[in-house]
């Protein structure tokens, strides 16, 4: 007898993330660039451009918005920080550990010029947002048109 199964996407993309996780796990990871096998990895960022700014969100629960470290030159914005590992015990064992932990660093180039003096940060909830202006000169420009009598 034939039993038939729903074809589930998701659930073919998490094998196949779940293959190349064990592959990097493997011995295959000491070719690993160094910044990789340091235990750093890379920030997750949403980025969302209006006709004035760029608004940058990260989540990044479980740090104290003091130790971060965000940079804007040349129109490239670096959020860089370090989020501590809890105390291991030795009388649990953890059946299923998700959460990461260790250095981060991300970078992004901004695609036009924005006003680094006037950048604001906020970080709520384990939530980094940042508000870039853009520069006045790529802003778009309302024409307004005179009625000729």
């Amino acid at each position: 007898m034939t039993t038939l199964v729903r074809w589930d996407p998701f659930r073919e993309m998490m094998q196949l993330q779940n293959a190349v996780d064990r592959l990097f796990e493997s011995e295959l990871a000491s070719t690993l660039p160094l910044w990789r096998q340091s235990g750093a990895w890379a920030l997750p960022l949403d980025v969302i451009e209006t006709d004035d700014e760029f608004i940058v969100k990260a989540s990044i629960p479980g740090i104290n918005p003091d130790e971060l470290d965000i940079s804007l030159a040349d129109n490239v914005l670096t959020i860089k920080g370090e989020i501590k590992a809890e105390e291991e015990t030795e009388d649990v064992r953890y059946h299923l550990r998700e959460r990461r932990f260790g250095m981060f660093q991300r970078s992004i180039s901004l695609p036009v010029p924005v006003n680094a003096d006037k950048v604001e940060a906020t970080y709520e909830n384990g939530v980094l947002t940042l508000h870039i202006p853009k520069a006045e000169e790529v802003k778009p420009k309302h024409i307004s048109i005179k009625k000729v009598s």
